[in-house]
């Protein structure tokens, strides 16, 4: 299987770089919200969104094209790069934090969560840190271009939360809400860190629209597989199984086995549904529903579709290793177990 590790060696230098770049530009006045902080980005997790713009910079490169060095030993991206790889990753972790005050979770990647460590009014305040810092970065380096798409991936996931919750209440989110609410939530800002790292190295209109179309369909990939190991028992991922079942959330296994039902077996899904956050029985039956009538292998065959689509956008580049790594990429959404 491929692993994290195996896509990142072509761009090591510049993780290298990128995590010093971080390190000397997010730092806080004050003991306790340094702590937070420093907390905070020790559990950044995978870093699929400065990857994903690293790779995809690197891919477009004048410089590495030139060199001919694909060794992972020389670093191909400027500063610009590693600024627009910021504002992606900063963003994404400030959300994160959001929304764990959102759901009162207590845990983030197997690690107790800044909201229960630190209550979640200090939680919010971190979050807004962030932003608030990642702005005034990026507002202070002049690099316009590059802020413009942040703005509206700031926005679109605020609107993303909110279409989720509003659904949520309502028990009624069809497959076209899905995909809505995963565009915004995830898929949109993947989308803005592979767009950005082209941008940030001169990469042409085209080549720029057609990077944003390659991460916004593996990050519809990327959800997809979230909502389907929500329903593996057995999964990695450091939460709870069935967690979208206790918060009520409709997500694509789920729909995919009400679309099928009668409408009277969906109000009896829907009343399920509604106990589920405080009767064991009530989820454990609508788990099994969604296992035996097939709703994890429809969703996996949609995940499939998107991940096809994200390799066909690569098909006119060289055969160089970091087009390898984001194929690599593709490979590791659709499998990974955590």
């Amino acid at each position: 299987m491929i692993s994290i590790n195996d896509i990142r060696k072509p761009i090591i230098k510049d993780l290298e770089a990128f995590d010093t770049f971080i390190a000397d530009n997010f730092s806080a006045e004050g003991e306790l919200l340094q702590e937070m902080l420093t907390y905070a980005l020790s559990s950044r997790g995978k870093g699929i969104r400065p990857i994903l713009t690293l790779l995809i910079a690197s891919l477009h490169s004048p410089i590495a094209a030139r060199e001919g060095d694909f060794s992972g030993e020389t670093q191909h991206c400027t500063k610009r790069t590693y600024l627009a790889a910021m504002l992606v990753e900063m963003i994404h972790t400030a959300s994160l934090i959001h929304d764990d005050v959102l759901d009162s979770a207590d845990e983030r990647r197997g690690k107790p969560s800044v909201n229960a460590k630190w209550q979640s009014n200090m939680a919010i305040i971190l979050g807004d840190y962030i932003l608030a810092r990642t702005m005034s970065l990026g507002m202070a380096s002049a690099q316009y271009d590059l802020i413009s798409y942040i703005g509206t991936a700031m926005a679109t996931l605020c609107e993303g939360e909110v279409l989720q919750s509003q659904h949520a209440e309502k028990y009624d989110t069809t497959r076209d809400d899905y995909f809505d609410i995963i565009y915004r939530k995830t898929a949109s800002l993947l989308g803005v860190s592979a767009a950005l790292g082209a941008l940030s190295v001169g990469a042409n209109r085209e080549e720029v629209e057609r990077m944003r179309k390659f991460g916004e369909a593996i990050g519809i990939a990327f959800q997809i597989q979230d909502d389907i190991l929500d329903y593996k028992r057995d999964n990695n991922t450091g939460k709870p199984a069935n967690n979208d079942l206790r918060e009520h959330k409709i997500t694509l296994p789920l729909i995919a086995v009400m679309e099928r039902a009668t409408e009277e077996q969906k109000a009896a899904i829907i009343e399920l549904l509604r106990r589920c956050s405080d009767d064991d029985k009530a989820l454990d039956k609508l788990h099994n529903l969604v296992v035996e009538n097939g709703g994890l292998e429809e969703a996996s065959d949609v995940l499939k579709s998107y991940i096809a689509r994200a390799m066909h956008l690569l098909h006119k580049y060289d055969d160089t290793p970091y087009r390898q790594s984001l194929l690599d990429l593709c490979t590791f959404i659709a499998e990974r177990d955590r």
